[in-house]
């Protein structure tokens, strides 16, 4: 088991021993706090000297030990439990010899409970006066040597533990998590909705387009696919007579990752009888104010340089957003009317390529302008080249809150059309920050045409293509589905956004990795060999020993174009693009 340092792993093990020759139990099996550090300071950090005196406050916690400053017969220590840091004072006529001795033979890492009175030292630092000293467990690994602020990327993410411990900021990032969930649920709660829990193992990989991970059930002798969308079930509940059904949900898919998808991921997906996308626009916008208002105290919000009010949102449809963020190099601009019209997607597409040529032969590189011309565009139809137009000029810009609604139907197969346009579908998404944070439309109930865009799909093929068609949920919507509007929002985006982190394995506790590779795992650990000649004094250096490279950042990037994500997800009806 010895892991590297191997040299401090084996003075801690000695110590160890010294500490049970004491009689002490190293790992005892509990310990009564009245309070926490975080509790302690919460209630007394602000009391003065005289008032500590008087009142004789005493109190019993534990924490790990994140300083430690022997003086001849006394000593202090600075712990931390719950996110805060307390000072102790242990002095050897007041704790005893065995106590002290134990004091001694602590080092940075271990955890302690203390007992005492409170008071302040000259220097006017909350501190508890030990009377009573306990290990709790003895640290055989010392904390990194930059414990105060932990920065090595592989560590944090492969080893959260040590990154909660030696960065407050990794601490408030997944306190916030919880209390986003906590608000989410509260807001739904308070409107009727009832949270349900679907499948997560499915027959049927369905409610989206994408590759799922596939396991067995050895009993019944069955493949099955971890959900990659919770969708169809929950609309099933729909029609059952839940009229306002959400979920918080986790979701599984076997494709790239980036700083904005992991494999797995958290998805709150939620739906509405007897609405339409309109009024979840409405509902959008009050949700996502509220969450800020409630987590961060104002619907004002920074995100990186940009300062984001959630108060504030504007409409765009997909025609108006090409519109108005069109390059000014490549004038005239389209109007809505001309994207209206059977070739203005292709003629702006064809104005927009000739602007970017040009500006090649230049020689202009300037940051953030498209370095490339649009691909493939002759063989894509009036919508497609539409949304490839998006997300080209326009996403990229959308830094305050914004509602993009008025898709076309060609890249939104599972919505409703609009009644005086059969060539928009109803469905919005949400942009803020130039992040893609939700999802949403007015459901398909037609189960006729339903089972035919899902042969469709299967005909049609492909990895991410469902391979049979779920005749079941066809069923379900021939029993009835009410008018419905549903939406998908990404937690974990949503968490990126509301504390101002820019990855989202910064969000995720144990975001997926490549296993380490055995050489730099073998080198963690020492071999017997090493342990013998440390133990005889002839420790070998970490560095002449072999190791292999690590690698958290170097995933393979999502290889699809902005467009084919976009068609993969609406393949499926999906809500859940944003999370992954």
């Amino acid at each position: 088991m010895p892991f590297e340092p191997l040299d401090q792993y084996l003075q801690r093990k000695k110590k160890l021993a010294e500490i049970e020759a004491l009689g002490e139990d190293p790992f005892p099996h509990r310990f009564h706090q009245s309070a926490t550090p975080t509790e302690i300071v919460s209630a007394h950090g602000s009391q003065d000297a005289g008032a500590l005196d008087t009142q004789h406050v005493t109190v019993s916690t534990a924490g790990r030990i994140l300083t430690l400053r022997l003086h001849g017969k006394a000593g202090f220590a600075h712990i931390q439990g719950g996110g805060a840091r307390l000072q102790i004072y242990v002095k050897l006529d007041v704790v005893g010899e065995r106590a002290f001795r134990l004091f001694q033979l602590l080092d940075i890492g271990d955890v302690i409970g203390i007992s005492g009175r409170l008071f302040r030292t000259k220097t006017n630092e909350l501190t508890v006066w030990v009377e009573r000293l306990t290990l709790l467990a003895k640290s055989l690994l010392p904390l990194p040597e930059k414990w105060h602020g932990l920065a090595d990327v592989e560590v944090r993410y492969r080893q959260r533990y040590l990154d909660l411990i030696a960065n407050a900021r990794a601490r408030e990032i997944f306190e916030r998590r919880a209390l986003i969930l906590r608000t989410l649920r509260a807001y739904f709660d308070a409107r009727g909705y009832i949270e349900v829990e679907t499948p997560m193992m499915q027959t049927i990989a369905g409610g989206a387009a994408a590759r799922p991970f596939v396991t067995h059930h050895n009993t019944f002798d069955m493949s099955l696919y971890l959900r990659i969308a919770p969708e169809l079930y929950l609309k099933r509940l729909v029609v059952g007579g839940l009229d306002r059904v959400y979920e918080i949900n986790r979701n599984f898919r076997n494709e790239g990752v980036s700083t904005e998808h992991n494999p797995e991921f958290t998805m709150l997906e939620f739906y509405q009888a007897y609405s339409d996308y309109r009024d979840l626009m409405t509902l959008t916008e009050d949700l996502f104010a509220h969450l800020a208002t409630t987590i961060c105290g104002s619907t004002v919000v920074k995100y990186g340089e940009h300062t984001i009010d959630l108060g504030k949102w504007q409409r765009l449809s997909m025609r108006e957003a090409i519109a108005s963020y069109w390059p000014a190099g490549a004038a005239p601009a389209p109007t809505a009317a001309e994207l209206a019209s059977r070739e203005g997607p292709r003629a702006a597409a064809e104005r927009f390529n000739s602007w970017v040529r040009a500006r090649a032969q230049r020689g202009s590189s300037e940051a953030g302008a498209p370095q490339a011309p649009l691909a493939g565009i002759e063989k894509m139809t009036h919508g497609e080249l539409t949304g490839l137009l998006f997300e080209t000029v326009a996403e990229p810009k959308l830094i305050q809150p914004t509602l993009l609604y008025d898709f076309p139907t060609d890249i939104s197969p599972l919505s409703k059309c609009r009644d005086d346009d059969p060539s928009l579908a109803e469905r919005f998404e949400v942009y803020i920050a130039g992040l893609e944070l939700g999802n949403a439309f007015s459901e398909l109930n037609d189960a006729e045409e339903q089972e035919r865009r899902f042969r469709e799909q299967v005909e049609r093929g492909g990895e991410e293509a469902p391979r049979e068609v779920d005749m079941d949920y066809v069923r379900a919507l021939a029993y009835g589905l009410p008018p419905t509007a549903g939406m998908g929002i990404g937690i974990d985006r949503l968490t990126m956004l509301l504390t101002d982190a820019h990855s989202i394995r910064e969000v995720i506790l144990f975001p997926l990795l490549r296993p380490e590779r055995a050489a730099s795992m073998s080198s963690m650990s020492a071999s017997p060999e090493e342990i013998s000649a440390a133990e005889s004094g002839n420790i070998i250096p970490a560095s002449q020993r072999e190791a292999g490279s690590s690698e958290t950042e170097a995933h393979p990037a999502d290889t699809k174009t902005p467009l084919d994500w976009r068609r993969a997800n609406d393949s499926g009806q999906i809500k859940t693009g944003p999370g992954e």
